[in-house]
Order: C-alpha cells, then sequence, then structure tokens
C-alpha cells in the first residue's frame, strides 16, 4: 500500500537527531552528499513532494514554482531568511511557506560581537603574523587597535538581532545609535540604551562601528551604498551578519582600499560565495563563511522548528511560522 506519510525532501544535510524526527514522522528522502542541489534538481523535487526542506543556498523562483507537481502544498524552509524564495509565487499557486524565526538572534548577535573585536583589535594581522614566523616579540607599538568601550555603534535595524546586539554593546560600554523602519517602543529604546535616529545619514556620519542587522528585501538592497559610506569616519568600520546584498560589496572594497573606512568584519557576501578577490586581501577586514549562526544549538532548534512547521500543516492547521508577502 502507497505510505500515508507526507513526502518531505530535504535540500541539505541538517543534525542527525532532525533528520531521524523527520524520518519518524515522513516519508523523508535526505541529501546524503550535503552537495547543493543543481536547479533541475531543484525543479524536480518540487514536482514530486509534498513538501519541500530547503536552506538559504536553494533559490527558488517563479519559473520552477510553475513546474511545481499539484502534491507540493508547503515549503517549510530551513532558516529565518526567505529572500531566497519566491513568497509571491507561491502564495497564488496555493503553496504556504514558513520558516524558522526567533533562535538565532542570540548566536548572530555573539557573532557581531565577536567580529567588532577582531576587527577594532587587530586579530586578523596578529594571528597571520604569529602564524608566519616572523613575530620577535612583545613591542608596545605593535598592533595597535581601538577599545570598543565608548565607541558610537549604529544598528542597522532594530529587530530580534539588532536588539541582541544593542544588550551587548551595551555590557561593552558601547553608545548605542539606531536606525529602522519604525522607532521601537520607548521601554524597549529605554532598556536597550539606545538613541533612535531617523535618518540613516546623520547616524552613519556620527558612528564608529555601523552593525547591519536588517533582511534583505529590495528597499534595503544597497542600502549601505557608495554615498552612504562616504559619510562615515574613515575610523568607522563596517559589520555585516545580516545578507550581503544590503551593502555595495564593490564600492565597500574600493574604500577599505584607499583607507576611507578602517576595516569590515563580514559573514555575508553580495554574490554568495564568490567573494571580490581584492576584498579577500585586504589585512583590514575579517571574513567568516556565513557561520554567525552555526551553533550546534542554534542548528537543532532550526530543525525543530520545521518539524513542528511541517507536523501543524500534516495536522490540517496553518503552520505556526507561515511568511506571507505583506510580512516582507
Amino acid at each position: 500500500m502507497p505510505s500515508s506519510k507526507l513526502s518531505v525532501v530535504v535540500t541539505r544535510r541538517l543534525p542527525a537527531t532532525v533528520e531521524k524526527r523527520l524520518s519518524e514522522l515522513f516519508d523523508v528522502k535526505l541529501n546524503e552528499t550535503d552537495t547543493p542541489l543543481s536547479r533541475e534538481q531543484l525543479t524536480a523535487a518540487l514536482r514530486t513532494a509534498d513538501v519541500l526542506v530547503p536552506t538559504l543556498s536553494d533559490t527558488i523562483d517563479a519559473g520552477m514554482l510553475a513546474q511545481a507537481g499539484d502534491n507540493l502544498r508547503l515549503i517549510a524552509n530551513y532558516g529565518s531568511g526567505v529572500d531566497h524564495i519566491d513568497v509571491a509565487t507561491a502564495r497564488q499557486r496555493g503553496i504556504l511557506v514558513s520558516n524558522t524565526p526567533g533562535v538565532l538572534a542570540d548566536d548572530t548577535a555573539d557573532m557581531t560581537m565577536a567580529l567588532m573585536l577582531a576587527v577594532m583589535r587587530r586579530f586578523r594581522e596578529g594571528s597571520s603574523h604569529l602564524q608566519s614566523g616572523d613575530w620577535q616579540g612583545w613591542s608596545p607599538s605593535a598592533f595597535l587597535g581601538a577599545r570598543l568601550g565608548g565607541k558610537r555603534l549604529g544598528i542597522l535595524g532594530m529587530g530580534q538581532v539588532g536588539s541582541a546586539v544593542a544588550r551587548r554593546a551595551n555590557a561593552f560600554g558601547m553608545q548605542v545609535f539606531y536606525h529602522n523602519r519604525k522607532r521601537v517602543h520607548k521601554d524597549a529604546e529605554s532598556a536597550l540604551n539606545a538613541t533612535y535616529c531617523e535618518s540613516l545619514d546623520q547616524m552613519l556620519a556620527r558612528v564608529d562601528v555601523v552593525s547591519i542587522n536588517c533582511p534583505h528585501t529590495p528597499s534595503t538592497f544597497h542600502l549601505l551604498n557608495a554615498r552612504r559610506m562616504k559619510l562615515m569616519k574613515p575610523s568607522a568600520i563596517v559589520i555585516n551578519t545580516s545578507r550581503g546584498e544590503v551593502v555595495d560589496e564593490n564600492a565597500l572594497t574600493r574604500m577599505l582600499r584607499a583607507g576611507e573606512l578602517a576595516g569590515a568584519g563580514l559573514d555575508v557576501f553580495e554574490h554568495g560565495n564568490e567573494i571580490n578577490p581584492r576584498l579577500r586581501d585586504l589585512n583590514n577586514v575579517m571574513l567568516l563563511p556565513h557561520m554567525a549562526s552555526a551553533t550546534e544549538e542554534a542548528r537543532v532548534e532550526m530543525g525543530e522548528k520545521v518539524i513542528i512547521n511541517i507536523k501543524t500543516f500534516a495536522d490540517g492547521h496553518r503552520p505556526p511560522d507561515q511568511v506571507v508577502p505583506s510580512m516582507l
């Protein structure tokens, strides 16, 4: 007899405990190699599955959704960002989309602070010098960086991650400013000891560090462009643990090479894993492979949310983390 369980295709390897639970509950096809699926493979999965579990490395556009099978009714994204999925087209075709919000804020905020420290205290330069074998011992004038305490931090996007960054920045003695689509409630603002800046341009001109914590949407594409970065102090640094498309990466690279900005800490890049080689060569830049949320705890919690979304859908209810176009 045919299986009564939902057919679920998972595009990448997930934590073993998550894959085990998915396999117990559903008729699951796993990606044993963890190699990103090709466009053809993704399209084939859309044709056959009841539920697709993609990740941010899977682009699901209108053309692919047009070829989806009649059985596909849920795209249960493994991740909070859904800019790689055409949510509007999915909705038009009667396909629900869910995500995994609310579990990455603390880990991403930790990495944001780590990147601040790494760039401002010149970790990359010091480590490279030591590992090269050139180090001759301590010197009072070597690798002088800057302390975080007393510096002005400008947070671009005061959502869950931005708020978590603000709390940590307060502990380091930084002055916190923020720009957001909407001003947060005065009680939250007071608790975060954060000052609202209605003008992004004015905030950029006055801060020492910019932390990007907003999603990628049409309105945030290149929000930090060449014109805005030229408003910043030459001593300022840029930290991005959100989405690479928010920053004009070519303009950032040019300014870093020209000394018009002091440094950058980047966990995400405008063109995915295609990183500008001129950016990679800079000593005043710390680059990480999209690992801000890479903790065991976060990955398991993301998987648990995926399971809850699918199980709720299987029981005839809307997934608790359903995403609709009006939310984007």
